[in-house]
């Protein structure tokens, strides 16, 4: 075969997988796809491309994957009161015959149908091994509730069932937001509160203490939260709560273990909770500059094992509390098993083989969650597998907890959670669910302002194909999982419903490209979760968005997201606050970028120079006069707009820190957009300069670790800390924003 033949042959079968031919980045250079990442990327999720026969053997066989199939795996369509059309693949000596349809809705009901093929016209044909097969386009009855059905089609001796899933046209209009409302909130980090009485890290009884200051000192109408995500709280590579082991379910450090009721009937975690060296460890760590997971952890589940232990014999008579947590465990399912299973095997190993991190390190039969070899740890060790799942009972319940605070507290949205885009190779949802990950590609980011050689983000793409062949419900579960308790989500990187961009293993990101995704099939099932748990959904749509992304979006009712650091003009000047969407959240800055006193202040650039990020001192030197170039430009933004004083100074090189009355500007821009969400980071509303993370390092920065400024107590006592937030609280009254009664606490 040709060379030419080969690459035309290699072009089609990307086209079928969804590998687009070029991509443009941000100063507009076009960048061809090459054939070995079409190779590479085509080898990752599964397809043979080393030749041509086998191209022509893998386009077939995908070819023979659709036209012998009854009906396709899945079908996800917008409510509709007409016929559904539902395309049906029969051999041609059955196309006169007629189909028995049975439609099992979701709630239960049943419909039975019988449909005469010959009443439909024929919509295609193909013919494989001698044998015509042809395409009718049956037509179901509408009307059908929102929800997840099984159409069970029966032809002949031939059966086959699809997942029928039926969307709402638009995400959750939440009530908040009404009639054009607006809203406020603010952002943190939980593990990064400070309290009397925490044990080093943020945990969900700090988070009513938040809701309190929120509620009664802010009137704001909700608190953003970093992803709550399980990670494996080692420092400094397993802390990112955006690369999580687990996406589906919690990091157990945010549980308040003085509030469960099995530590408090225990006596024996009462006794360890008394001693004093004990005491004295959770001193030590309450003061330390920085989160210490590794030893906030240890106490953590040193104790959480005491309540479990205390709770055992509850379990084993069949209390009332058993029942919950049964009825607990059977919701969740499979799902949780499997989490569970992982978390029970990593200690296990660990503790054993202190060499053994990570589970491709693992023997090799407990690689396997389905292995017998699993299976019979799972078995042996019932009472480590339980546990994990008690724990995550108790993260549920006072998650749940904390939102009932949030809205009796009168918070009109309450928690805002964040949906992380990455999951870790080595973690439990990849030795969970493997098949729905592609192998030997990575996921990042073509080359930008931010990193001109492209990012590498480090960990796996999804496989659409898998996805929708087991009817998108591992997709369904994490929207679902992360929608619960809460009355907002984000979803980071919202562009990945549309496309990702895929690294060869071994390759630089500029030998990468894009591969598309079944985004109308993932915004409608996003919207559905949304609906069914009355959440608003807000996509984070930073850095290289196609335009019919943000259209499409703005089209589902899904909030953008916009950074006053980015919003700016073609010619590079920043937009006023009138120029921003109105279907929106506005915020200053996020955890990837500096603060708003870290940025005039320099520290981000700073950091990095002690990081040793550049190359030299003319990069150097060029960050710092590019931040005063971009100063200047806000600063004289600020004043085009009566947002300062006339008496303040005019030139950015007599304002050498974030004044008060240019914080005050700052606040006051983003409250006075007409974009509908506003979230405030509560590092710029209490001026620090530091940011929670410096992309590109590991161990160079304190990452995911810093504790905020005041402890929850003295942003109610401090005078400081009262005025950042009149301050905010009097551009919510003045601008509409604000939640509940407009007086002074």
């Amino acid at each position: 075969m040709s060379s030419e033949n080969y690459g035309q042959l290699l072009d089609f079968a990307a086209r079928l997988w969804g590998i687009e031919p070029d991509y443009w980045d941000i100063w507009g250079r076009q960048y061809f796809t090459s054939n070995e990442t079409k190779q590479a990327i085509l080898k990752g999720i599964g397809v043979r491309a080393e030749s041509g026969q086998s191209l022509r053997e893998s386009i077939e066989a995908r070819r023979r994957k659709e036209w012998m199939r009854l009906v396709p795996p899945c079908q996800v369509i917008v409510r509709q009161e007409g016929p559904i059309a539902l395309p049906l693949h029969a051999p041609a000596e059955l196309a006169l015959e007629t189909a028995r349809v049975e439609i099992h809705e979701e709630g239960g009901a049943v419909r039975s149908l019988e449909l005469p093929l010959r009443d439909f016209a024929e919509s295609g044909a193909a013919e494989f091994d001698g044998r015509r097969y042809l395409r009718k386009q049956i037509a179901l009855p509408g009307g059908l509730p929102l929800g997840y059905h099984e159409v069970a089609v029966r032809l002949g001796d031939l059966q086959q069932s699809t997942r029928l899933i039926v969307t709402p046209e638009r995400a959750y209009a939440h009530p908040a937001l009404a009639d054009g409302s607006k809203a406020a909130g603010v952002s943190l980090a939980l593990y990064g509160i400070r309290s009397a009485h925490n044990w080093g890290c943020g945990d969900l009884r700090d988070l009513r203490a938040v809701i309190d200051w929120i509620a009664e000192d802010i009137h704001a109408s909700f608190v953003a939260l970093n992803p709550l995500h399980a990670i494996y709280n080692r420092r400094p590579y397993n802390t990112s709560p955006y690369l999580p082991q687990c996406i589906f379910y919690r990091n157990f450090l945010y549980l308040d273990v003085e509030a469960i009721a099995d530590f408090q009937k225990s006596r024996r975690a009462q006794c360890l909770w008394e001693r004093p060296d004990t005491q004295q460890a959770l001193a030590e760590l309450r003061a330390s500059a920085f989160v210490e997971y590794e030893q906030v952890s240890a106490w953590k589940l040193r104790f959480l094992k005491l309540a479990f232990a205390e709770f055992l014999p509850e379990w084993r008579a069949g209390s009332e509390r058993a029942g919950e947590f049964r009825r607990y465990l059977d919701a969740e399912g499979k799902l949780l098993e499997r989490f569970a299973a992982y978390c029970a095997l990593d200690e296990h190993l660990h503790s054993r083989h202190p060499d053994l991190w990570t589970w491709p390190d693992w023997p090799a039969p407990y690689q396997d969650p389905d292995s017998p070899e699993t299976q019979a740890f799972c078995k042996k060790h019932w009472r480590l597998v339980l546990f994990y799942s008690y724990v995550q009972w108790q993260l549920d319940t006072q998650l749940g907890a904390a939102q009932q605070y949030a809205r009796h507290k009168g918070l009109s949205i309450g928690l805002y959670h964040d949906l992380a885009l990455a999951t870790d190779r080595f973690g439990a949802d990849l030795w969970a669910h493997r098949p729905f990950y592609a192998n030997g590609c990575r996921v990042g980011s073509p080359a930008d302002d931010f990193a001109p050689k492209g990012q590498d983000w480090g960990f796996p793409p999804p496989c659409a194909e898998s996805h929708r062949d087991n009817g998108y419900r591992l997709f369904t579960e994490s929207i679902r999982k992360n929608c619960r308790h809460g009355g907002a989500l984000r979803i980071d990187h919202v562009m990945r419903f549309f496309r990702l961009f895929w690294i060869p293993e071994g390759a630089e990101a500029t030998a990468g490209a894009y591969v598309t995704e079944n985004y109308d099939d993932l915004i409608r099932i996003l919207a559905l979760e949304s609906v069914r748990q009355q959440v608003a959904i807000i996509g984070e749509d930073l850095g290289t968005v196609q335009p019919f992304v943000r259209e499409t979006l703005a089209r589902f009712g899904i909030l953008s997201y916009r950074l006053f650091y980015f919003e700016k003009r073609a010619n590079g000047e920043f937009k006023t606050y009138g120029e921003y969407p109105a279907r929106a959240l506005v915020s200053s800055t996020t955890h990837d970028l500096p603060t708003l006193a870290g940025f005039w202040v320099g520290e981000d650039i700073e950091a990095r120079r002690r990081a040793g990020m550049f190359p030299d001192d003319g990069m150097y030197a060029r960050q710092v006069e590019a931040r005063a170039r971009e100063k200047q430009k806000m600063l004289d933004l600020l004043f085009s707009l009566d947002l300062l004083p006339a008496y303040s100074p005019r030139s950015v090189a007599q304002v050498p820190e974030l004044s008060g009355e240019l914080h005050n500007a700052v606040i006051g821009f983003l409250a006075l957009t007409p974009s509908q969400l506003l979230a405030v980071n509560q590092e710029d509303l209490t001026k620090e300069t530091s940011q929670q993370n410096l992309p590109g390092t590991t161990w160079q920065y304190p990452n995911w670790s810093r504790k905020m400024k005041y402890t929850v107590e003295q942003l109610r006592a401090e005078p400081a800390a009262r005025d950042f937030a009149a301050m905010f609280r009097n551009w919510l009254i003045r601008t509409g924003r604000v939640n509940g009664p407009h007086t002074e606490p």
